[in-house]
């Protein structure tokens, strides 16, 4: 959470059916809804960093016919959104869900649950230096499972560095789904190789440092 931004008053943009936020939001659940249509019967595990409210798998969970096979941990600093999450988790029923207050930058927090079979990065990459992607690209490697599915987003202003992260996923093992074409949003999907190499997840490890997009503004940085 950065202090310029409140990131529960963010999260009123997805009540606008007309914001970038709601249309990023529609295909990010889409791509979850194939992912978990595609998932091997039995157990699945998923893993959300920077969580929010945990709308985007969450909202597919809530009449999806595998809810009951996810085991997913999502993970969210702004304690309220955390709540939120948590609530929302319990009116549905989804007794699979656990929500972790605390920073999803830390590798700590999924030591237990990695690799998983579906990891969501959505809303982290416009937020963090391209240094940070990268690495957090790499721990992608970790906390995904082999032949296992990571969602991410990133917004496509100039200089557009979508590409140049789907090369980093290429470079950690993965193979590129699907990416959104130039708009408003990106959206990315990449799925780790079914022959790549299982990949521990480093204890004590700091994947990012969250600056917020009006820092990345304000540092020329975006």
């Amino acid at each position: 959470m950065t202090a310029e931004q409140d990131w529960l008053a963010w999260h009123e943009r997805y009540e606008d059916p007309d914001s970038w936020l709601a249309q990023r939001l529609v295909v990010v659940q889409d791509r979850i809804r194939r992912a978990l249509d595609a998932a091997a019967p039995g157990p699945i595990k998923a893993l959300s960093m920077c969580a929010g409210q945990g709308r985007d798998l969450l909202g597919v969970l809530e009449k999806h016919p595998r809810r009951d096979d996810v085991a997913a941990v999502l993970v969210e600093l702004d304690p309220r959104n955390a709540d939120s999450a948590r609530q929302r988790a319990r009116d549905l029923g989804l007794s699979g869900i656990e929500v972790v207050t605390g920073d999803a930058a830390l590798t700590d927090n999924y030591l237990a649950h990695a690799p998983a079979d579906l990891v969501l990065a959505c809303g982290i990459f416009g937020n963090i230096t391209n240094e940070d992607i990268r690495r957090t690209v790499g721990h992608c490697a970790a906390l995904c499972a082999p032949g296992g599915t990571t969602v991410w987003t990133r917004h496509r202003k100039e200089p557009d560095l979508v590409p140049q992260i789907c090369d980093w996923f290429a470079e950690s093992g993965f193979e590129l789904e699907f990416v959104t074409e130039p708009g408003n949003f990106g959206v990315g999907v990449h799925r780790r190789r079914a022959d790549a190499q299982p990949k521990a997840l480093e204890p004590g490890q700091t994947m990012f440092t969250f600056l917020g997009y009006l820092t990345m503004a304000q540092r020329g940085c975006e």
